[in-house]
């Protein structure tokens, strides 16, 4: 889960790269995404991917559409609430997802669980100003609770589909079903892109998919609720990566923010 939180990292610097590059179509950067993410199941799981199971295991299905719906929702909501705000909403799966364990899993919802999810949701949302002035609630904030409720309900579908799926199964369903929703705007909106913008674009695609999978093949074996408190890793990550690679500067209270997600992250992990 580590690995899939640091290549997650990457892809959303990459793609913060290229936005400084090239303004390119989020509609294409998420069909690159789903293509670069079946070339990795055929590359890696060619005798374990079962594609008539895409079309035949009904919660394959549902699962794929939820995914692509929730990708397309949380850019809308990015739009209309700003990064901050859209991110810290988005993130709150991490408590729907630990109470539809418990309500559909059996899971423990450990008092550790609950701290360390306190704390990194309280650091998440210091370190992207998501409650900063001006910010103001209105249909997009129920448009993102809906899409942190998606997220949560994919996690509880990866983890059910485990017992009878492989995960490059379970991971190309997010693929397929992913290019069928985006794949119609994508067609409608070309942009041509620079051999700097493909490659940065395609490097984007190649680490989402490497995170994709080490992330559905680790809810094989962690609660939902650890598993998804270390994907809080990633807007941590993405902080530093702006400090290091953008000259990005952080005040006070977006560094005591950096702290609340990794204690509270690792205060979850290493209770276990």
């Amino acid at each position: 889960m580590v690995l899939s939180a640091a290549a997650f990292t990457t892809n959303v610097l990459l793609i913060r790269a290229l936005g400084q590059v090239q303004a390119v179509n989020v509609w294409l950067i998420s069909c690159t995404r789903f293509v670069v993410g079946l070339a990795l199941i055929y590359a890696l799981y060619c005798r374990e991917f079962k594609p008539r199971h895409l079309v035949r295991h009904p919660t394959l299905v549902l699962r794929g559409l939820v995914g692509g719906l929730s990708v397309y929702g949380y850019y809308l909501t990015v739009v209309h609430l700003g990064a901050g705000r859209a991110t810290f909403i988005n993130n709150t799966y991490v408590i729907f997802g630990a109470i539809l364990a418990v309500i559909i899993l059996g899971e423990r919802f450990r008092p550790a669980l609950a701290l360390g999810g306190v704390a990194a949701l309280a650091g998440l949302a210091l370190i992207t100003n998501a409650f900063g002035p001006g910010a103001h609630a209105d249909r997009y904030d129920l448009l993102a609770v809906f899409v942190a409720l998606a997220s949560a309900y994919v996690v509880i579908t990866i983890r059910q589909l485990h017992a009878t799926e492989h995960t490059a199964t379970i991971f190309a369903a997010q693929c397929v079903y992913g290019l069928l929703i985006c794949g119609v705007p994508a067609a409608l909106h070309p942009d041509p892109l620079s051999l700097l913008a493909w490659t940065l674009t395609l490097g984007a695609g190649l680490f989402a998919g490497i995170g994709q999978i080490a992330m559905t093949r680790s809810f094989r074996d962690l609660p939902v609720a650890e598993g998804s408190l270390l994907q809080m890793l990633v807007p941590l990550g993405t902080a530093i990566g702006g400090v290091v690679f953008f000259s990005e500067h952080f005040a006070l209270y977006e560094l005591a923010g950096a702290a609340l997600i990794l204690g509270g992250t690792a205060f979850t992990a290493l209770r276990r």
